[in-house]
């Protein structure tokens, strides 16, 4: 019970306060030790690529497990010290878990620069959220990526999380925060990270296999909660999930444009070269600034319904254990 007291409440903290940059965020923190130890690890071996595999694996080990122990040890400290103050500290480590409002918030300015009709403007916007190149796209395809990482991310830093959460507390949340930090800093497939980063890539596809597939399920019924096409959130989740390089990435972007009755997905330029990638949903309008914003409404009700199924289902274990 006290878990779950600690995830609504760094939730509702979340929604409220978002991400304050004055805060130093675990996230950066994770992101300068990945930094250091890579630096370390190539100065030392990585000459081959075994070795590049093996320094790989050993610092992703590392950063996992130390994100894991250093809360878990804070808490069980405090545990024994204030039940009170763990509980608190536990909420605040929730609300640093978990980026739903910097999701939204963020998103949102790319739709603000395209109802200016500032192109420049909301390229540039879209350039801090997504990993293509942004400064020749046309306002459509600024619309289709704004929705895609809205859509992609309700799963890898909203829903995922919460689901880490509700299995192991605040360790495991930050454990899972890891991971993606690492796949999102050397998990390309390029010459530099190809072998260096590949146990991070397939690690963090593991730990997003089955939250991706919750939250695209979970979609189809938020939709028809907020008057989006629920059935056709189903439909093309089903059809087009696997439409994707990543095992997991699509089965959010289907069912987000199954519901927006869009078509996502297609050609991008990532570092000036051209990837080929498949169309997800169907073409049955044209995409328009206000799907960012519905995107993020399917992203708040999605959640607030992970929250609720997720939160009864470890109340239930508990009780039926006790």
């Amino acid at each position: 019970m006290t878990v779950l007291f600690a995830i609504i409440a760094g939730f509702l903290l979340d929604c409220i306060f978002g991400d304050p940059h004055a805060l130093p965020h675990p996230v950066r923190l994770t992101g300068l030790l990945v930094t250091g130890g890579e630096k370390v690890l190539r100065q030392i071996s990585c000459k081959t690529p075994q070795s590049r595999l093996v320094c790989g694996v050993l610092l992703t080990l590392v950063v996992v497990l130390f994100s894991f122990a250093v809360p878990f040890f804070i808490l069980f400290v405090l545990a024994r010290m204030n039940f009170y103050l763990a509980l608190a500290v536990q909420s605040f480590m929730c609300y640093q878990i978990i980026a739903a409002k910097s999701l939204r918030v963020e998103s949102m300015k790319v739709s603000a620069e395209l109802e200016r009709v500032s192109l420049v403007s909301a390229r540039q916007k879209l350039s801090w959220i997504v990993g293509r190149d942004t400064q020749n796209l046309d306002e459509a395809h600024i619309i289709r990526a704004a929705v895609e990482t809205v859509a992609e991310n309700t799963s890898d830093g909203v829903t995922a999380p919460l689901l880490y959460l509700l299995i192991g507390g605040a360790p495991l949340g930050f454990l899972y925060k890891a991971v993606n930090t690492l796949d999102s800093m050397i998990g390309y497939k390029n010459e530099k990270y190809l072998h260096f980063g590949r146990f991070a890539a397939r690690l963090d596809d593991v730990f997003n296999f089955v939250p991706a597939r919750l939250t695209g399920l979970l979609m189809a019924p938020a939709a028809a909660l907020i008057g989006l096409d629920g059935r056709g959130a189903f439909h093309i989740f089903r059809r087009d999930r696997k439409k994707h390089h990543s095992p997991n990435s699509a089965c959010t972007e289907a069912a987000c444009a199954g519901a927006l009755g869009v078509q996502l997905g297609g050609d991008s330029t990532y570092f000036g070269k051209l990837v080929k990638k498949p169309t997800i949903g169907d073409d049955h309008r044209p995409v328009e600034v206000e799907d960012i914003r519905r995107a993020n409404r399917l992203m708040y009700v999605t959640t607030v319904l992970f929250l609720i199924i997720g939160g009864g289902l470890r109340l239930l274990i508990l009780w039926s254990i006790l």
